[in-house]
């Protein structure tokens, strides 16, 4: 079992990764901004954030770069759970030190899917296809 750290200021949002996060077998951990996921990461050093991007006082990026940089936090993977889908945002989250970048609306089944890729330690997953 893991535990998984999930910071997104939407409730909704919130209880529906926590239920597949729990449905999963793993332990769900919760912040409602990026201030409050930097300092739980710093807390509970968790095996697993899925950071949302677009939240108040710190935003995603923002607190990803905070925690990859911070040496007691930077070995955890972060999983940006957005629904910014460009790809410049993509690109940007990646250089922040996320690991992975899955869009809103998932499908149950994807958002399952990545965890199990991160705490397998299969690498990133937001890599595009390359061309053939």
């Amino acid at each position: 079992m893991a535990r998984i750290l999930i910071v997104d200021d939407s409730p909704s949002q919130l209880m529906g990764i926590r239920r597949i996060v729990e449905k999963l077998g793993h332990e769900a951990l919760t912040a409602e901004d990026g201030a409050a996921g930097v300092e739980a990461a710093k807390r509970e050093l968790p095996d697993l954030i899925l950071m949302d991007v677009v939240m108040p006082n710190l935003n995603g990026f923002q607190a990803t770069r905070s925690i990859t940089r911070e040496p007691t936090t930077k070995h955890i993977p972060i999983v940006l759970v957005t629904t910014k889908d460009q790809d410049t945002d993509r690109v940007w989250g990646m250089r922040q030190g996320a690991k992975a970048y899955i869009t809103k609306p998932f499908s149950e089944s994807e958002l399952a899917d990545m965890i199990q890729q991160m705490l397998g330690g299969d690498g990133p997953a937001a890599t595009p296809p390359a061309d053939e």
